[in-house]
């Protein structure tokens, strides 16, 4: 009996449902689509600027930094042309940009090019002779016990202008007599040494002589640091030349008394009084003759001084 209702009693089964996904929206064709469309047009950018000259480039450029300028101007940017050439103007060699071709056979360009070209070389030359030059007088000095002495008063230097000969006043070796143009024999033994040196330069000389700033003189009107200067330049001159230096090599002699001290420290300073050879570059002689190809005089011949008055001070 018990066995009966126990094959009567119902069977019950639970089943769980599981719950499934959410159903997906269409946002992510909407993402998707918007990438797609991102790197299109990015390809699509990289391929107009690879294909864009840089003249174009520049047009646009300055439209965006100055459109209204641009605007009121007119015009569609500064790089634009009407040519279908890739330069935008009628040079096939150029890729970018508008190029005016450079006509070899224009007669103004090309006369340009060869005197810049012909400059050129007359530098170099003079350059290598200058070279050859101070390294002559430096080997003659010291190869003349003599003249080894002064060696700390003959200064060379290599300036724009040319070779630079500087010959320095020193305390217990004066260049002159005092208050004079008067050459102590030391110096002309120098300037002969360069005076011979320079007999085989093809370059223009100029020279210049210096005094200290210590007054000279009794009055403006009288014989001051301007004529003593000229006339120490004039008779380094006259050494120069007996040495064997062609006169007409000389382009100027002045005398610029202290207006172009050595030691702007000590305007008083021994250093300060000195001769200065200047053997000048072609440019340097070009600047110098430009404006008057006629030969120039001596400053210090040009001169006609006073009788010289009793120094107040050691020259």
């Amino acid at each position: 009996m018990a066995t009966d209702a126990k094959k009567l009693q119902p069977i019950i089964i639970k089943r769980v449902k599981k719950g499934g996904h959410a159903v997906h929206g269409g946002a992510w064709k909407i993402a998707y689509a918007d990438f797609v469309t991102a790197m299109m047009a990015f390809f699509l950018l990289m391929w107009l600027l690879g294909s864009t000259s840089e003249g174009d480039k520049k047009g646009l450029s300055d439209y965006f930094s100055a459109p209204l300028k641009v605007a009121l101007m007119g015009g569609t940017g500064a790089g634009a042309s009407n040519s279908v050439i890739l330069g935008g103007g009628n040079d096939l060699t150029k890729q970018s940009g508008q190029n005016k071709r450079a006509d070899s056979t224009d007669p103004i360009i090309a006369k340009k090019a060869a005197l810049d070209a012909a400059k050129a070389e007359v530098a170099k030359q003079d350059a290598r002779k200058l070279a050859a030059l101070s390294a002559k007088i430096s080997s003659v000095i010291a190869n003349n016990p003599r003249l080894a002495e002064f060696s700390s008063q003959i200064r060379l230097e290599t300036t724009p202008d040319g070779l630079q000969i500087q010959i320095v006043d020193d305390q217990n070796r004066a260049m002159f007599d005092v208050g004079s143009a008067l050459v102590k024999p030391y110096m002309r033994e120098i300037l002969r040494e360069i005076g011979t040196a320079l007999g085989g330069v093809d370059n223009k000389i100029s020279l210049d002589g210096h005094t200290d700033r210590s007054p000279y003189g009794n009055g403006p009107r009288g014989y001051s640091n301007w004529e003593l200067s000229a006339d120490r330049a004039n008779s380094s001159r006259r050494e120069l030349v007996a040495a064997g230096m062609p006169d007409e090599k000389l382009v100027r002699v002045t005398g610029l008394a202290s207006s172009s001290l050595l030691d702007t420290q000590n305007p008083l300073g021994a250093s300060n009084r000195r001769i200065t050879i200047l053997v000048m570059t072609r440019e340097a002689e070009e600047r110098l003759l430009g404006s008057a190809r006629t030969p120039v005089l001596p400053a210090a011949e040009a001169v006609a001084p006073a009788a010289p008055v009793a120094p107040r001070a050691t020259r």
